[in-house]
């Protein structure tokens, strides 16, 4: 039996888009976190609630209660997730090597972001028979 991979040190994209907002904000409750995503993601209230929730829970962001709403707060820096985000990429791509990076890089290698093309499955051949058993 596989053992469970082990937690990412970065969240996942829709709780990394909250945890962007809150660097943003410096701290908010759930509607101005919800309000900073919007241009970037049309999220329910609960979904923001859910995602600062598990930041919470994984220690990326701490909350307090103010009223009767809670506050959250980054616990996680913006440069600390960037360079976990850079060592998770050059061990994933670049077998850890950063003269492999900087070379891909400076080959201009990253062009703008464009949608990926799809390949096609080609058309299953239709068979053009008679049956004769209709005639």
């Amino acid at each position: 039996m596989r053992k469970p991979a082990p937690p990412r040190e970065l969240p996942p994209p829709l709780e990394l888009c909250c945890l962007r907002a809150l660097w943003r904000i410096g701290e908010g409750t759930v509607h101005a976190v919800r309000e900073a995503v919007q241009a970037e993601h049309q999220l329910a209230y609960t979904t923001v609630l859910t995602l600062l929730d598990r930041l919470a829970r994984r220690g990326f962001a701490v909350r307090r209660k103010h009223n009767r709403s809670f506050v959250y707060a980054p616990l996680l820096e913006e440069s600390r997730s960037r360079e976990i985000a850079v060592q998770e990429l050059l061990a994933g791509w670049f077998e850890g090597d950063r003269n492999r990076l900087f070379a891909y890089l400076s080959n201009g290698a990253v062009p703008s972001p464009a949608p990926v093309a799809r390949v096609r499955a080609p058309e299953p051949a239709v068979e053009e028979r008679i049956d004769t058993a209709l005639l």
